[in-house]
């Protein structure tokens, strides 16, 4: 019988669980990080059945942290910040300090020290980075003044979050007879050199670094330079400068993110950025020991009250306070009512100092995968209740509209097209560039993911014509027909292929026509011919 080392059995069970739970997840129309994080909860040593090995996944965690925190330097964005920093900065401040305080108070209610008490409180004032752009998008509000308060709001929260990884050890983790605040301030010395360095050399280096890299012409060599990037400078930063992987991570993704080639390098990276990040979200799950829904029940209760109704009710009275009216207020709100990776990594440091007890760490964990759980239903009933507070426009008859789905070398022809005949249409893609890209060229936009029903009746398309299907996935473009034609049963759908296969996927998911691209070129190459 073959032997099997414990880093694949353990990447194995960890995949393969949480492909089954997050596709439950997915099917429910719940975020698929629930999915994983229950994963790991059955794969952990809690539970019976099969037992990952700890150790080995919690290395693994580690470099999903620094891939996780890597895509979220890479995506930061300091204009978004600037745009709506009036309200975004203050009130995310003032957020984190009433969870905070909430979370205290729950603290000191279970006799712990006021040390855990704070650690836990910011544990729980951050919202997932990827479950609030994941609501946001399938409601098509990123591009809404609702979405970028949320966003620039989840920017400072973050920032804040990068801050307590960096104060925690200094504060808390001196050796015995130690001055905290000599720590702390060596801390920052260090924080401030490795910033200084990064941000002189880094700016200088890895922009040139990656135009070398790209002139070579291999996109294998590229995706390599990219992750060593990442890797190296977050190993940099705690080898040599004392930080967490976490903070020179987060840094690199920040520098590779100002250079042009930034979204090549998030696209390149993004399959390993996401299958580590899966590994990170089982290795969380795999702390959680299920018992305390049984042995502290009203403290999960107390937890979740904090993370649905506390914060929310803060950020609420905050946007208020800001002459933001009811809807934006509502949407705001309900887009923070969960919490996810900086509430892990946050956790779990918190244990590893001695600092929160090994029940808050549950509690957290219980709270971010119930919170996600819920966090769908709660924002879809705070967007109807804000869609019933908007204003009723004007109805105009769409039974001659087009729907095109893809903005890429075939769906720019095709719009183009469109807007030369004066048809009226409305485009579907979920690529923030290229939807900017085409808002430029005078069309109507809709950000989002085609196969989302939401997503297709915002476009009209219940009371459309015909949907032009233009991306090149075709096995993608079969689920987008599938959920089109259920909604509305006439319509004409029009999609492209590359092969046999994929024409016979799409035909046989609602589609009407298939265009394949190759018999199209064929059929003119042989037309040009002479007779």
């Amino acid at each position: 019988m073959p032997h099997h080392t414990p880093l694949i059995g353990t990447i194995v069970a960890g995949l393969v669980f949480a492909f089954v739970l997050g596709a439950i997840a997915q099917r429910l129309r719940v975020s698929p990080i629930a999915g994983y994080l229950l994963a790991g909860v059955l794969v952990g040593p809690f539970t019976p059945g099969v037992v990952a090995d700890s150790s080995m996944a919690a290395q693994l965690a580690e470099i999903g942290v620094i891939l996780l925190m890597f895509g979220v330097g890479l995506h930061f964005s300091l204009k978004d910040l600037f745009e709506v920093r009036k309200i975004a900065l203050p009130g995310a401040i003032a957020q984190i300090g009433t969870a905070t305080i909430l979370g205290i108070g729950l603290g000191l209610y279970l006799d712990w020290s006021l040390a855990a008490g704070i650690v836990f409180g910011v544990a729980l004032s951050t919202a997932s980075t990827v479950v609030l752009l994941r609501a946001l998008e399938s409601r098509n509000m990123v591009d809404t003044e609702r979405g970028r308060i949320a966003i620039g709001w989840l920017i400072v929260e973050d920032i804040a979050m990068v801050m307590a990884l960096v104060l925690l050890p200094a504060i808390f983790g001196p050796a015995q007879g130690a001055s905290p605040w000599a720590a702390l301030g060596l801390t920052i010395v260090k924080v401030a050199g490795f910033m200084a360095i990064t941000i002189i050399v880094g700016r200088r280096l890895i922009p040139w670094l990656l135009h070398w890299v790209v002139h070579t012409g291999s996109r294998e060599l590229f995706r390599l330079c990219v992750l060593a990037i990442a890797l190296g400078v977050a190993f940099g930063a705690s080898y040599v400068f004392g930080v967490s992987f976490a903070l020179g991570a987060f840094f690199a993704g920040m520098i590779l993110g100002e250079t042009q080639l930034s979204r090549r390098a998030g696209e390149e990276t993004l399959p390993l950025r996401d299958a580590f990040a899966v590994l990170f979200f089982v290795s969380v799950g795999m702390l959680f020991d299920p018992a305390i829904l049984i042995e502290q029940p009203m403290a999960i209760l107390a937890t979740l009250a904090i993370i649905i109704f506390g914060k929310s009710l803060a950020a609420y009275v905050i946007v208020r306070a800001f002459g933001r009216d009811n809807r934006t207020a509502i949407a705001v709100s309900a887009s923070l009512a969960q919490i996810g990776e900086f509430s892990f990594i946050l956790a779990g440091l918190g244990t590893a100092l001695g600092v929160l007890p090994d029940d808050g760490r549950d509690l957290i964990l219980a709270g971010a995968i119930i919170s996600i759980l819920l966090h769908p239903f709660l924002f879809g009933v705070a967007a109807k209740r804000v869609r019933r507070l908007d204003p009723p426009s004007e109805e105009t008859s769409k039974a001659e509209r087009i729907v095109v789905v893809g903005y890429g070398r075939v769906g720019k022809l095709v719009a183009a097209g469109l807007k030369t005949s004066g048809r009226d249409f409305v485009l579907i893609d979920d690529q923030a560039d290229v939807i900017q890209l085409a808002d430029e060229a005078g069309m109507e936009t809709i950000r989002g993911n085609a196969a989302a029903k939401d997503i297709l009746l915002e476009a009209g398309v219940d009371q459309s014509s015909h949907l032009l299907i233009a991306i090149p996935e075709g096995f993608e473009a079969g689920g987008i027909a599938d959920t089109a034609r259920k909604i509305r049963p006439d319509l004409k759908i029009i999609a492209r292929a590359h092969s046999q296969e994929e024409v016979a996927h799409l035909l046989g998911h609602g589609a009407d026509s298939v265009i394949m691209g190759e018999e199209e070129i064929a059929r003119q190459m042989l037309r040009a011919l002479p007779a």
